[in-house]
């Protein structure tokens, strides 16, 4: 009905269906024809025939307006649906919340800067709710972490962009020692059950035979976490980036058990295309590679205090 609807908008500007055939490339028949289609399928007469050359009726001239409307938001549509056009409109990201700090603002704001017609909007939440709320039509795209080979769940579709490394840190005054044993009786400042990282930390631990003793559960703020850990509160898991990028070496010492490597997969899913949007993520997925190739994060930070002997310490006076 959409070409149909086209010829009666070109008969209208032209004012006849010899001038709508010459806009549309098309034989005066085959625009006769169309004008008549559309008519038997709104069971009404559009055109006054009783003139020579025919012209809209009162009727004809209410279905042209509408007409006119249909076809520009048709268009506009297709603009949305289509790769080719500028990146526009509303761009719904969201964020797992060890990576909702301020190490992705460098790449969001190229996007913008980029894009200038793209809108924000973000959303913080653990990796779990941001896929469910991919299914659901509520986002656009999610920027989470994944254990090393692992993918998003069908049937989003996921593509890995980075590989984020996790340290063990103490504040420089801690006297813990980089085993699972004392590890395993120190006290611990992680995020809630249900954060990814915490779970994969745990399954290390208990892997090789020990639990963490949690001593403060804090709600996805990793300058928070950092905080306590300074102050020597307790021993934490942050990312290596984070250390790197806080310039906090001189403050924390990081402890490296036994066989502990924890890296995490930092993945874009999405559940399918997103037409004119498609050039705005794939700017935000190089961003964010970019960033993380930029920290190295896959190297182990190598600044460390020295270790001293437990058996030649001081004993720490009883509070």
């Amino acid at each position: 009905m959409l070409d149909d609807l086209r010829a009666l908008v070109e008969f209208a500007q032209a004012g006849s269906i010899a001038g709508a055939a010459d806009r549309l490339y098309r034989t005066p028949s085959a625009i006769t024809r169309q004008l008549q289609r559309l008519e038997a399928a709104l069971g009404a007469e559009l055109l006054d025939r009783s003139v020579k050359p025919p012209r809209l009726n009162s009727l004809g001239s209410r279905v042209l307006e509408q007409a006119r409307d249909l076809l520009q938001r048709t268009e506009a549509m297709k603009s949305v649906a289509s790769r080719d056009a500028e990146p526009h409109g509303l761009l719904r990201i969201g964020l797992a919340h060890a990576l909702a700090e301020g190490t992705l603002i460098k790449p969001i704001r190229a996007l913008t800067e980029k894009y200038p017609k793209v809108r924000l909007r973000l959303l913080s939440a653990l990796t779990g709710e941001l896929f469910n709320r991919l299914l659901a039509g509520e986002l656009d795209v999610a920027v989470v972490f994944l254990p090393e080979g692992k993918t998003a769940p069908s049937p989003l579709l996921t593509n890995i962009i980075a590989s984020d490394r996790m340290e063990i840190v103490q504040s420089t005054a801690g006297n813990i020692d980089d085993d699972w044993e004392s590890l395993s009786r120190a006290p611990w400042v992680l995020n809630p059950s249900g954060c990814l990282l915490r779970a994969s930390l745990i399954d290390q631990m208990e892997r090789a035979g020990f639990t963490p003793m949690v001593a403060a559960e804090i709600h996805y703020n990793i300058h928070l976490q950092l905080a306590l850990i300074q102050s020597g509160y307790g021993v934490g898991l942050l990312p290596a980036r984070f250390i790197a990028r806080k310039n906090c070496r001189d403050t924390v010492e990081v402890l490296r058990p036994p066989s502990f490597d924890l890296r995490l997969s930092v993945a874009i899913t999405r559940i399918g295309q997103l037409g004119a949007l498609e050039r705005a993520v794939e700017l935000l997925e190089h961003g964010i590679r970019h960033l993380f190739e930029a920290a190295d994060t896959t190297k182990p930070v190598t600044r460390s205090r020295r270790r001293v002997p437990a058996n030649r310490r001081e004993a720490r006076p009883r509070k």
